[in-house]
């Protein structure tokens, strides 16, 4: 375990995302988002827009539902077949070489790596609700609408797959409050970390 790793777990609008390519393009290492969605559709063979849907959060229905829909006769579902891949992934890309992944429940898969730094990025609601709208646009339904559906759905996957509580703390090594730091500041204590 040579690599170092940056893990990051983020709840939505709270620049996440942003925090973690740009934590990674000023140590001259890869980050994994997107590209994560790539890989998984190119080893399991389900379309890119399959993966980004189901690849992350559960079903509208929540852990629950999720526990008994769509199931084959082994019990294995097109979301735990996901699971796995994702996993097989993610181990494979912190084997390889120093980099950031966002997302998809990385800082547990990776849990027992000691070179592994997990991150929970989150801010207020109302700091959030502004930045998907100046991200993404206005839309039908409310901001903090949004922000709650997609939280509640990433917490349920979360909980389903690995039995924690999204974004407890005591599962990352460090949380920060991106509405209060900025994003530039997260990213200046996760370069200096590394």
């Amino acid at each position: 375990m040579s690599h170092r790793i940056i893990t990051i777990s983020r709840e939505f609008g709270s620049g996440g995302r942003t925090i973690g390519k740009e934590t990674a393009l000023r140590l001259g290492i890869p980050c994994y988002d997107h590209e994560l969605i790539d890989k998984i559709a190119e080893e399991s063979g389900f379309a890119k827009e399959y993966i980004e849907e189901r690849g992350e959060y559960s079903s509208h229905g929540g852990w629950f539902a999720s526990a008994f829909s769509d199931r084959d006769f082994n019990g294995h579902s097109n979301q735990d077949y996901l699971w796995m891949i994702q996993r097989k992934v993610i181990q494979d890309l912190a084997g390889k070489e120093p980099c950031v992944i966002v997302g998809r429940c990385a800082e547990y898969i990776l849990r027992d790596r000691a070179d592994c730094l997990s991150v929970f990025i989150h801010a207020d609601m109302d700091k959030r609700a502004k930045r998907i709208v100046k991200q993404y646009g206005e839309r039908s339904e409310s901001p903090e609408k949004r922000l709650k559906d997609k939280d509640k759905r990433r917490a349920a996957y979360y909980q389903f797959y690995t039995g924690m509580k999204w974004g407890d703390v005591r599962s990352y090594h460090i949380a920060l409050n991106s509405g209060v730091l900025g994003i530039e500041k997260c990213v200046d204590i996760l370069a200096d970390l590394f």
